[in-house]
């Protein structure tokens, strides 16, 4: 039994570790939520290393304890690690501040309860291995057992690594090649949509009164002095679209979504969360895919928040102005290229694929 538990708790951290190392940016997003639920938005810049450690630790103690190496120390790793998470998941579910834990990331998508459900079974699982550590016994030798565990190591820096410059291996995202984003943006199937009351608030005789549409006061007229208006939740919905908040706007104010998804054209969208890497892109495989795409006549825009850094740097190519929050859902890579026909996405790459890039316009 002692042996099932093992392969059973090993093979769980080996894969949500890997699942995130597949997206090691969502991990970090999702890390920052939670500091920004706590008020310590001054951890935001640490987010990416902590979640590269994270992941390193969950697949090499996922491989230990199924090897049966350093058992005892692995075992304290593992009760620390479940402990922690078990409190996440805890945080989640009973705050209701975060939407989700991303425990298994994008892939893998768990309610709050079926993710807390999941850590106390893991919590119970790893106190048996725990209390019974000195009763494992290694599979391999400890040479043998140190190759494996150093291979998983070298494996799991590397997988992080490709993802980071070229994209996640498994892109399970909204804005994944071959969305319809237009799709993206309604609301599942049979979910309801929060419901909002439009509520005024207005001041008279030096009191602040606040009402929604339907209920004006009997005596409103001029001695009510208008302050503000704000939506206000009354009911809270079901579920959300897998897409939100999604627009491109011009520089003039227009806003371009709808113009762009029912078009029956084939476009470029570049996303650039920010122009920190522009010496290794703007002046190589950019100017050679813009001229291709004039030549097509493919548009291509620039869709970013950074709207006046963007107009310091082109001329003569139009800017989209789009939600930060959104570019960093669509974009993991900075900048992505996104080859769209209409509302799909025909492909997606990296700015490091300079050949494959090149092929959308020959």
């Amino acid at each position: 039994m002692l042996t099932v538990f093992r392969w059973i708790v090993g093979l769980l951290f080996i894969f949500s570790g890997l699942i995130k190392a597949n997206d090691p940016l969502g991990l970090s997003y999702k890390m920052q939520e939670f500091f920004e639920a706590w008020n310590l938005k001054g951890f935001h810049s640490y987010t990416l290393a902590a979640a590269y450690v994270m992941n390193i630790l969950e697949v090499v103690a996922g491989v230990a304890v199924i090897v049966g190496w350093q058992m005892k120390r692995f075992a304290w790793l593992l009760l620390f690690l479940i402990i922690f998470f078990t409190f996440l998941t805890a945080y989640v579910l009973f705050s209701g501040k975060i939407h989700a834990c991303g425990c298994f990331g994008d892939c893998v998508p768990l309610t709050p309860i079926q993710t807390f459900i999941k850590d106390v079974a893991l919590l119970l699982l790893i106190l048996v291995l725990f209390f019974n550590a000195k009763k494992v016994k290694p599979l391999f030798s400890k040479p043998i057992s140190l190759v494996v565990i150093s291979i998983s190591f070298v494996l799991t820096i590397s997988l992080q690594s490709f993802a980071l410059k070229n994209l996640p291996i498994f892109d399970c995202l909204p804005f994944a090649k071959n969305k319809n984003i237009k799709v993206g943006m309604q609301l599942p199937e049979g979910a309801v949509a929060d419901s909002f009351a439009i509520t005024f608030k207005y001041k008279k005789n030096g009191q602040i009164i606040e009402f929604d549409q339907n209920n004006f006061p009997t005596d409103f007229d001029d001695s009510y002095e208008y302050i503000d208006r704000y939506d206000k939740l009354v009911r809270k919905g079901t579920g959300l679209p897998a897409i939100t908040d999604f627009s491109l706007t011009t520089l003039q104010g227009t806003d371009t979504t709808d113009a762009l998804l029912n078009s029956n054209e084939t476009y470029i969208l570049l996303f650039a969360k920010d122009f920190s890497t522009i010496d290794k892109w703007k002046n190589g495989t950019f100017g050679l895919l813009l001229d291709g795409a004039i030549r097509k006549n493919i548009p291509l825009y620039i869709v970013t928040a950074d709207v006046s850094t963007a107009q310091k740097y082109f001329t003569g190519v139009t800017i989209l102005s789009c939600d930060a929050t959104v570019i960093k859902t669509a974009a993991r890579v900075n900048p992505t290229y996104f080859l769209m026909h209409g509302a799909v996405v025909k492909d997606k790459l990296s700015y490091a694929y300079d050949s494959q890039l090149l092929n959308w316009i020959k």
